[in-house]
């Protein structure tokens, strides 16, 4: 039940900001930031950056961030690549306190205006449980956990240069043994400048 509560409450705090930080009239801002091409902008103009971040504090204690760094190859197609930490302590367990890192890159594609598709491939290095097949004794070790993620987005813009990314993303090699994430699909909120 309040599983249900926070994502209808999600659901909600995304409406308010499409509907509260979003133009009256759709223009010709495209999603990450405007280029004209005829113009041959050199690569410094063409670039953007962003991220998303997250905290949590308490019983369950959560802080994620995640710097981006892209580029407009044409006026509908950008790609870039990304770095993640995200420090996790659980006071439930005995032990739980993880630190997970790793990379990103991606791809995406302005559909329309405000609309992406994404696609992006993330390797984190996380603290995984195997299963030793001769004695049955679990034991811990780091490993890089690949994830292959492609899904849609709405961009708002802030200006010609910067805005708020919503974005819903589904890991296809999702692996519920050894992923960090809690089940296969990856809701994002970010900031590109």
């Amino acid at each position: 039940m309040l599983l249900w509560k926070s994502k209808r409450l999600l659901l909600l705090g995304v409406i308010f900001c499409l509907t509260y930080f979003s133009p009256t009239t759709i223009g010709t801002v495209l999603a990450q930031r405007v280029i004209y091409p005829e113009d041959n902008p050199p690569l410094e103009e063409r670039m953007y950056f962003g991220g998303n971040g997250s905290l949590q504090f308490g019983t369950v204690t959560f802080v994620e961030v995640s710097p981006l760094a892209g580029v407009m190859i044409t006026d509908r197609y950008s790609a870039g690549l990304g770095v993640t930490y995200q420090y996790l302590n659980n006071r439930f367990y005995q032990n739980g306190q993880a630190h997970i890192y790793g990379g990103r890159i991606f791809n995406r594609f302005n559909v329309l205006p405000k609309f992406f598709l994404h696609a992006e491939y993330e390797a984190l290095n996380v603290e995984v449980e195997n299963v030793n097949p001769n004695t049955n004794e679990v034991f811990i070790t780091r490993d890089w956990v690949p994830g292959l993620m492609g899904g849609a987005g709405y961009f708002t813009p802030f200006g010609d240069r910067g805005g708020m990314n919503f974005m819903l993303l589904y890991n296809f090699t999702y692996d519920n043994r050894r992923s960090p994430y809690n089940e296969p699909y990856v809701i994002r909120v970010g900031f590109v400048f």
